[in-house]
C-alpha cells in the first residue's frame, strides 16, 4: 500500500487514542503512510442535551462520514457502541478489532461499589441502558445525565457533582485511567450495550480495494460476537433512545452465547425483561441469526411496542 491513508476521528483525546492505535497497526501490518483529520462532531458540541433527544449516537459518525464521502478521509475510527447499526447508503464496516474489557465501571472517589453509596446519592451517566439497570438494582438513587468527554466527566466528579459515575472501563484503561475504576461490573449485574469496548472502521463501500487490505485487522470472534449483538439492536430498533443492553461471549469453541436486556422506565420505577440464547455460529450470517433470535424472544415477553420500534 504505497499510497498515504488519512483516518478520520473525532478530536477528543479517546477517539484519538483509537485513531492512533489502528494508524500504528495500518503502518506495521501493512506498511502504509498514515495521517489522522480530527474532526469536531455534533455529538461532541451539544453537552446540554440526552442523545436520545437531538438524534442519537449517529451524531458522532455523521461529520467523519461526509469527510469519507467528499474524499477528505479514507476510513474512519470509530467506537463500535457509537456506530448506528444500520450505516447510510454507500458505507460500510470494513473491519472490527479484538476488543477491551467490555464491562462498565464505577468510579467514585469515596464510595468502592455502588452498593457502598447512601440512599438518594447522585449517580452520573449518559446512558438510558445504564439508567434503567441502575435503579433496577438501587430504584433509591438519583440518577442524573452525564455529557461530555472522558476528561470532563472525571472533573464533575471530582468537583463533588456526583457520588459516583458509570463508564465504560475500556476507555478508562486506554487512556491509562484504569485506576479510576473502583469496580467493574459483572456482566450479570450491568449487562455492557452492542459492541462495547470494540473499534470498527468504516469506509466508502465502492472502495473494495481498501475493504479487502483491510481485512487484515478483522478480529473474527469479536466480529462475530459483535454482529450478533448488533443484529438484537436493530431488530428492536436499537438506538440510544432505546434501553437495550446485548453482549456475547464464546461458551466454548464455535458455540456463541447472547444476552439481551431490554429496560423500561415509567413512574413506578425501572423494570426490565431479559433473553439469552447458544447457537454454533461459524460465519456473520449465524451470528446475527442468533441476534435476531434473541429478539424475537424479547418481544415474545411483552416488551413495551412503543419502545421497541423494530
Amino acid at each position: 500500500m504505497n499510497q498515504t491513508l488519512t483516518i478520520a476521528t473525532r478530536q477528543s483525546r479517546l477517539a484519538l487514542w483509537q485513531a492512533e492505535h489502528v494508524k500504528a497497526r495500518l503502518e506495521q501490518e501493512l506498511g502504509a503512510q498514515v495521517v489522522l483529520l480530527p474532526l469536531s462532531t455534533r455529538g461532541d458540541e451539544i453537552l446540554d442535551r440526552s442523545l436520545s433527544k437531538v438524534g442519537g449516537k449517529g451524531l458522532f459518525v455523521k461529520e467523519l462520514e461526509v469527510a469519507l464521502a467528499e474524499g477528505r478521509a479514507d476510513l474512519a475510527v470509530h467506537s463500535l457502541k457509537d456506530v448506528p447499526m444500520d450505516l447510510p447508503e454507500g458505507f460500510s464496516l470494513a473491519a472490527i478489532l479484538e476488543r477491551e474489557d467490555p464491562r462498565d465501571a464505577w468510579v467514585s472517589p469515596q464510595h468502592a461499589s455502588m452498593d457502598d453509596v447512601p440512599q438518594g446519592a447522585r449517580i452520573g451517566t449518559s446512558s438510558l441502558r445504564r439508567q434503567v439497570q441502575l435503579l433496577a438494582r438501587r430504584p433509591d438513587l438519583d440518577i442524573q445525565p452525564l455529557r461530555g468527554n472522558l476528561a470532563t466527566r472525571l472533573r464533575k466528579l471530582d468537583g463533588g457533582e456526583y457520588a459516583g459515575i458509570v463508564l465504560a472501563r475500556a476507555g478508562l484503561v486506554r487512556l491509562g485511567l484504569g485506576d479510576r475504576v473502583r469496580q467493574a461490573f459483572e456482566t450479570d449485574a450491568m449487562l455492557p450495550c452492542a459492541g462495547q469496548g470494540a473499534l470498527g472502521i468504516e469506509v466508502v463501500s465502492a472502495r473494495q480495494d481498501l475493504i479487502k487490505r483491510l481485512s487484515v485487522l478483522i478480529h473474527t470472534p469479536t466480529h462475530r460476537a459483535c454482529s450478533a449483538e448488533r443484529a438484537v439492536s436493530r431488530a428492536l430498533g436499537g438506538s440510544c433512545s432505546v434501553p437495550l443492553a446485548a453482549h456475547a461471549t464464546w461458551a466454548a469453541a464455535g458455540v456463541l452465547h447472547l444476552r439481551a436486556v431490554f429496560g423500561a422506565l415509567s413512574a413506578d420505577g425501572a423494570r426490565t425483561w431479559q433473553a439469552e440464547a447458544s447457537a454454533e455460529v461459524h460465519d456473520a450470517g449465524a451470528a446475527e441469526a442468533l441476534g435476531v433470535r434473541v429478539a424475537t424472544m424479547l418481544r415474545d415477553q411483552g416488551i413495551p411496542q412503543d419502545l421497541a420500534l423494530g
